[in-house]
């Protein structure tokens, strides 16, 4: 792949910790190279965009503004290293099997909003994540999807990245690797 011409990335469990609806700003806890890999990206005029399922809104664990210093707190801490969000678009929605929502990952409404929104073609898009239904929207834009390999990744996951995306190790591997820092074999 090309540079990117965007990058999506999910929030807990690539950016932050994943604390399982996180709620609190006390609890933000950048992971290690994380804000640095997303200098990187600012640095090199990439967008960075935020795509994130927040189920807890949904489910009435926490509302909106709980949701929001959430993110200010990310901002702020992102900040310390140079770094910045560009955007940020969440799913709020609870997981319903019998009619999911077209913006809950997998879906692809809101990656397909900012794609229109910054007028970048999702065959020039990077999808970073800790999940497949993160990186997986990244086939139907025709991008590349990075799926980072966590202590709690299934073993099918890995094998269907391994045939439709790149495995990485973290948020700074897979930067590394769009900005052509290091090699990796395509996926396939």
């Amino acid at each position: 792949m090309e540079r990117p011409a965007i990058v999506f990335l999910d929030r807990d469990g690539t950016i932050i910790e994943d604390m399982h609806f996180i709620s609190r700003p006390d609890d933000v806890r950048v992971l290690p190279g994380a804000a640095e890999a997303i200098a990187r990206l600012n640095r090199g005029g990439i967008p960075v965009v935020v795509v994130t399922n927040q189920s807890g809104i949904g489910r009435g664990y926490f509302g909106p503004a709980e949701y929001e210093k959430v993110n200010e707190r990310i901002a702020v801490e992102l900040a310390k290293a140079d770094a910045h969000i560009d955007a940020v678009y969440h799913c709020p929605h609870a997981p319903n099997g019998n009619d999911p929502c077209r913006c809950r990952k997998p879906g692809t409404a809101l990656f397909a909003e900012a794609l229109a929104r910054f007028g970048v073609p999702g065959s020039r898009a990077a999808f970073v994540g800790d999940k497949v239904r993160d990186v997986s929207p990244a086939l139907p834009f025709g991008g590349t999807g990075y799926l980072l390999v966590t202590p709690v990744t299934t073993a099918e996951d890995v094998e269907w990245a391994e045939r439709d995306a790149q495995t990485v190790a973290s948020l700074a591997e897979a930067v590394d690797r769009m900005l052509g820092l290091t090699g990796a074999a395509a996926p396939g």
